[in-house]
């Protein structure tokens, strides 16, 4: 079954508290655990599910900070300055 086209939307801000690179490490974990092959079926699903949920949030880390390093970058009047990164306003103006 094909895929839906991505969003354009702008992606949601992480959970409060959330540590790219402890979720990271904890992602590399499940990784190995599954690679090795000897976790019993209910387990591994469950470690599936985890990876999934912390790759997905990486993902979703990783994009806030490329629209933040964009805003950085590309100024209206040419100068580079940070600027926070509002989400809710981002989505109000058109693409």
């Amino acid at each position: 079954m094909p895929r839906a086209p991505a969003s354009k939307a702008a992606p949601a801000a992480p959970a409060p508290g959330f540590d790219f690179e402890q979720a990271m490490a904890e992602l590399e974990g499940v990784v190995a655990r599954l690679e090795q092959g000897d976790v019993p079926l209910e387990e591994a699903l469950k470690a599936f599910e985890r990876g999934v949920a912390l790759t997905r949030a990486c993902q979703e880390a990783l994009a806030v900070a490329e629209q933040k390093v964009e805003i950085l970058i590309e100024r209206p009047d040419g100068s580079r300055a940070a600027a926070p990164f509002d989400a809710a306003a981002d989505e109000d103006e058109p693409a």
